[in-house]
């Protein structure tokens, strides 16, 4: 009888972790590497939500691909036995030429989507914590919703910890990573052999892969949470995700579902930092964000920051996923750029399936860069 794929996952973020739990499902032998605990407070996917969403502005690719993630979704809610996710309904706001909205709208109804057109005077009786500057085009659709981040992460590594076939190496930093032959080194000198190996070490990927230095950039970001008057709150709670584009500055609002932070964030990439750096983080740095918020959101006058977070992306000049067989024996896994928690499970059960069915890695990698069916 052969023996079961051994696979090494290298970095316990949402990609690891789901793809340790994919190849697990599928039969391997699984060792995962963490640099840290599990979850990793600095990691990527450390937060307290993300937003799961089919608008997507020109990008068809990946708005296909938001049913398949809510279905992968479902699938780990099984095997975790918890479902760490709150539905919210999505609305796309844009104006001072910004186009975003406009073209999800078309790609969504492209694909049997649509999303509805609302007049922008209907704006206030419908959402009437909001304020309507500079906003031209409203599409609601009742999709989308937020995804319970670090629960998810640490609920998975949980599961993980106690499923047979799987090995988890905490505060295990790798040095090296040899895709040919399927092997890694860690910093305390100790060699692990493999079958196939995936690096999915998000913001610290290009310190094992070198060549991809030019590609995948680290990108530091500073979301801000907030306080906010109690009946406001309990109104917010109920409330949309928003994800607005009005020229210079745009946001996205993840509303406080289930006693969670209200947060708010903008679209820019810094394309700049160290993840291993100081994270302190001033208001000064919002400013921008903070004044779009005045003029957007009512009330905003007697709201306070609570907390800054700074997180770090892995950003690609398209914002496209890179997911891509390198060497003999192995895989660099980074669907990020700021929008891939979302696609979690999906993307790790998909390498999965890849990698033991021995899929065309090509066409894999087409796929996760979202190009299927991309208009």
């Amino acid at each position: 009888m052969k023996a079961p794929m051994k696979a090494i996952v290298v970095g316990g973020g949402i990609m690891g972790l789901a793809t340790a739990w994919a190849l697990a499902r599928e039969g391997c032998r699984v060792e995962l590497f963490e640099q840290d605990s599990l979850p990793n407070a600095l990691g990527s996917s450390f937060d307290e939500h993300r937003l799961i969403r089919h608008p997507y502005g020109e990008h068809s690719g990946y708005a296909r691909m938001i049913d398949d993630a809510f279905a992968a979704w479902d699938l780990m809610w099984e095997e975790l036995g918890a479902r760490f996710y709150a539905p919210t309904g999505t609305l796309a706001l844009s104006g001072n030429g910004a186009r975003w909205a406009e073209q999800s709208a078309r790609s969504l109804a492209a694909i049997g989507r649509p999303m509805k057109e609302l007049a922008v005077s209907d704006l206030p009786s419908r959402f009437p914590l909001l304020k309507t500057g500079g906003v031209e085009h409203a599409f609601w659709i009742e999709t989308g919703g937020v995804l319970f981040a670090q629960d998810i992460v640490s609920a998975l590594a949980q599961r993980l910890n106690v499923k047979p076939g799987v090995v988890l190496h905490t505060g295990t930093t790798v040095r090296t990573v040899d895709l040919d032959r399927a092997r890694i080194v860690t910093e305390a000198g100790t060699e692990h052999d493999a079958d196939v190996v995936i690096v999915a070490a998000g913001a610290w990927v290009v310190r094992l892969l070198p060549g991809l230095t030019q590609r995948l950039v680290p990108s530091r970001q500073v979301v801000a949470y907030f306080d906010l008057p109690a009946e406001q709150r309990v109104a917010w709670s109920k409330g949309p995700m928003i994800i607005e584009q009005t020229g210079d500055v745009g946001l996205y609002l993840v509303p406080p579902v289930q006693g969670r932070g209200l947060k708010i964030g903008d679209h820019a990439f810094s394309r700049a930092g160290d993840p291993a750096a100081e994270r302190t983080a001033s208001e000064a740095e919002l400013q921008p964000l903070i004044a779009r918020c005045r003029s957007l959101l009512l009330g905003f006058e007697h709201w306070r920051v609570e907390r800054l977070k700074v997180c770090f992306y892995t950003v690609t000049a398209d914002e496209r996923f890179i997911v891509e067989k390198l060497g003999a024996a192995g895989w660099v896994m980074s669907p990020c750029s700021g929008h891939g928690f979302k696609f979690g499970a999906l993307m790790g059960l998909e390498l999965a399936r890849t990698i033991v069915s021995e899929r065309d890695p090509a066409l894999h990698t087409s796929w996760a860069a979202g190009l299927e069916g991309d208009t």
